[in-house]
């Protein structure tokens, strides 16, 4: 379950970048064209040397298990720091900058562990209200990504930077600001990032041929560009982006975090299992997506990284999201914010990447009762003191 706030934020978009690029060592085919991958991918000095993890030998399960931070950015610029065209925004119905820009609207840490067989998938709701590192004080943790690079700005134009040169730099200081911020949130060392930006989530989507999800309504919300009838239905681009980019019309935005964790259990599975590794057209297209909306950290091997996860299935990649006590905690300037305890929240998540099973494919889900469609298991974190209430799953589609 991911929990997100009341802003037109994309939820989940960088999950899909993670599950694409780790799964791509399957075939000879896949092997050559991840190479491509490897060449041109955007990286980003983000990661502390004392939290970087040596890769293991080639073909071989991983050695060591790992954290990897995935944030998806409510951006107006790609991964070279230059402004995305005004048809692509207008297309995506993203809106001006007022709407939302430089903060991380998804945050998910993916613990991997030794063998890499499975996957458990953590999501921290972006209105968490938490004391920033660095000395910014308490506020929502998705504010982390914007006061680290915007702190960072004024140095480094001083030092001569200007225009995409500038916006790139200055990503990485809101990136490292994050990462401290998670880390010191969570108790976890963070040993990989991994960012999508607004127009990413549109491109892998298409890249893979649409994503199945169902709903248990019609729905239409001029906001996000949403226009869908009830049931099953295949969605790609614009119109993914905005089935899990919808806040208007729904009961709460726990109905929005249902979508969003269902159409990331239907991506995973539609990489996985759908022939995308022997589809030279398909898999070119996700490659070449792939390069273009996904910036990871630098030293990151993911050539060695995908072939090492050669035995994850679609079966094994777990979904929960940690306690939250209250959806609407008054902040003195950060508007309402999700009210979390720290000292709960460390608790479970080491609990929860403890755990050593994994859901097989199609099994009810805990917590908030959804079933995702054609989606690996979504299990949400246990109810916290506040009883904060969880929409109800109808025969496997969402609201």
């Amino acid at each position: 379950m991911l929990l997100t706030s009341r802003g037109r934020r994309i939820g989940g978009r960088v999950a899909l970048g993670l599950v694409s690029t780790a799964v791509l060592g399957v075939t000879g085919f896949a092997w050559t064209q991840l190479s491509r991958l490897d060449e041109a991918i955007v990286t980003a000095d983000v990661i502390a040397p004392s939290a970087q993890v040596p890769d293991g030998p080639a073909g071989e399960p991983l050695k060591v298990a790992q954290n990897i931070l995935l944030v998806g950015i409510d951006s107006r610029t790609d991964t070279n720091g230059n402004p995305l065209p005004q048809n692509v925004l207008d297309a995506l119905h993203a809106g001006s900058g007022d709407d939302g820009g430089d903060t991380t609207d998804t945050m998910i840490v993916v613990h991997i562990p030794a063998g890499g067989a499975g996957a458990t998938a953590i999501s921290i709701p972006r209105d968490s209200y938490v004391d920033i590192a660095g000395g910014f004080g308490k506020h929502k943790i998705n504010s982390a990504y914007s006061r680290g690079k915007n702190a960072a700005m004024t140095t480094l134009r001083a030092q001569g930077l200007s225009g995409p040169q500038l916006e790139v730099k200055a990503n990485e200081a809101g990136a490292k600001l994050t990462i401290q911020t998670i880390e010191q949130f969570t108790g976890l060392s963070i040993n990989h990032y991994a960012a999508v930006n607004l127009a990413g989530f549109s491109a892998l989507s298409e890249a893979v041929g649409g994503v199945e999800v169902c709903l248990n309504n019609p729905v239409q919300d001029k906001f996000s560009g949403a226009s869908f009838p009830a049931g099953k239905q295949l969605l790609s681009g614009p119109q993914a982006l905005a089935f899990v980019r919808q806040r208007h019309g729904l009961p709460s935005d726990l109905d929005r975090i249902a979508r969003q964790q269902a159409f990331l259990s239907s991506m995973a599975k539609t990489v996985l299992d759908a022939g995308t590794f022997t589809d030279p057209t398909r898999l070119s297209s996700l490659i070449g997506a792939i390069r273009g909306s996904v910036v990871l950290d630098r030293g990151w091997d993911v050539l060695s990284f995908a072939q090492q996860l050669r035995g994850m299935s679609s079966g094994a990649l777990k979904f929960q999201t940690i306690p939250v006590q209250s959806l609407s905690l008054p902040t003195p300037s950060d508007g309402d914010a999700v009210k979390v305890d720290p000292a709960e929240v460390k608790a479970f998540v080491k609990s929860a990447l403890n755990a050593t099973s994994v859901a097989a494919v199609g099994d009810p889900t805990g917590g908030i009762g959804i079933k995702p469609v054609a989606a690996t298991s979504s299990i949400a974190a246990p109810p916290s003191s506040s009883g904060a209430s969880t929409p109800t799953a109808m025969a496997g589609c969402v609201n």
